[in-house]
C-alpha cells in the first residue's frame, strides 16, 4: 500500500478484512468546530474516530503531546486497529491533522499506514457514499509495539542549536514564525528558534487539498532553505503541522524527526532563546 492513496483506490477497498480507515480530523479552537461531532454527523463507511485531543499525554500542559506506549496500544486496541492492519487515515481539517495520526502510528512501529489523498472533501465532493452515527470497531489483533527514534524533547534541541546536527523546520505561518503575529496561547512568546527554516504547511497542498508532486514538494522544501539529504526536524506550533512536513519528506524517500513540544514547550520556555525578524 502506497503512503498516499486516492479516493478511487480507498472506494475500491472499502470492506477489505485487514482494512481499518480512521478519521483523525482535529480543529484548533479558532476553528470553531467540533471533530467527533463532525464524525457522528458522516464519515466514510466502516472509519473509526481517533481523537487527537485525548490520545495524547493529558497530564503534560503541552497539547496533543505523544502518549506513553501502553496508552497507544490500548487506543489502538479499542479502535480494533492491530499490527497486521492496513490503515487508511483521513480528515477534514484546515490543518491536515491526519498526518500527526499517520506521524503517532508511524512511530509506534505501524508499518502499513496511508493518507486519502483531499481528505473527506474530497469523497464527499465525488458523492461518495458516508455513514452516520457512532463507529463499529472491528476486533483487533494485540499489537506490542516498538517506538522509533524520531521523537525530539527540549533538551534534544538545546543541543541541536550548540551542534547543529539536525536542520530545524518550521511549518507554521510566516507571521508566526518572524514574529509579527503573536502566539493565542497564554505565556507563549512570539517568534521561532534561531537558526530555523521556515516552510508552512500549507504550501504543500493543491487548492482542491490534494497533496502537490513530488516535484513541486521537493522544489517547496528546497526552497525553503532545507538540505534533504542531512538530517531534519520539524517544528510547529503543538505537533500537528510539523508532522504535516514530515509526511510531505517521507513522499520524497526522506525520513524526519519531529520536536513534540514544539514551540508550545520552546516559546513559554522562559530560558530557551527565541528569534524574530523576516524570514530570509
Amino acid at each position: 500500500m502506497d503512503s498516499l492513496v486516492s479516493t478511487e483506490w480507498l472506494a475500491a477497498e472499502l470492506g477489505a478484512a485487514d482494512l481499518r480507515i480512521v478519521d483523525a480530523s482535529y480543529f484548533l479552537p479558532e476553528h470553531g468546530r467540533d471533530a467527533a461531532t463532525e464524525f457522528a454527523d458522516a464519515h466514510i463507511p466502516g472509519a473509526v474516530f481517533l481523537n487527537l485531543k485525548t490520545v495524547a499525554d493529558t497530564a503534560s500542559p503541552y497539547p496533543t503531546m505523544l502518549p506513553s506506549t501502553d496508552a497507544f496500544t490500548q487506543a489502538m486496541q479499542a479502535l480494533g486497529i492491530g499490527a497486521t492492519a492496513r490503515v487508511v487515515i483521513y480528515d477534514a481539517s484546515p490543518i491536515h491533522s491526519s498526518a500527526r495520526a499517520w506521524w503517532m502510528l508511524r512511530h509506534f512501529g505501524f508499518e502499513e499506514v496511508a493518507i486519502l489523498d483531499g481528505g473527506l472533501a474530497k469523497w464527499q465532493a465525488e458523492h461518495r457514499v458516508t455513514e452516520s452515527g457512532d463507529a463499529a470497531p472491528l476486533p483487533a489483533t494485540p499489537s506490542c509495539l516498538s517506538p522509533r527514534g524520531d521523537v525530539r524533547t527540549i533538551a534534544d534541541m538545546r543541543e541541536t542549536l550548540v551542534g547543529g546536527a539536525e536542520q530545524v523546520l518550521d511549518a507554521r505561518s510566516a507571521a508566526r514564525f518572524s514574529g509579527e503575529e503573536p502566539e493565542t496561547r497564554p505565556g507563549v512568546a512570539s517568534g521561532h528558534i534561531p537558526g530555523a527554516k521556515h516552510l508552512h504547511y500549507a504550501t504543500l497542498f493543491n487548492p482542491d487539498g490534494t497533496w502537490k508532486s513530488r516535484a513541486n514538494l521537493r522544489t517547496a522544501f528546497e526552497n525553503s532553505g532545507v538540505d534533504l539529504s542531512r538530517p531534519i526536524v520539524t517544528t510547529c506550533g503543538s505537533g500537528i503541522t510539523a508532522a504535516v512536513l514530515a509526511f510531505g519528506a517521507h513522499l520524497l524517500g526522506v525520513e524526519t524527526a519531529l520536536y513534540d513540544g514544539s514551540w508550545s514547550e520552546w516559546g513559554a520556555d522562559p530560558s530557551t532563546p527565541k528569534a524574530t525578524g523576516a524570514i530570509a
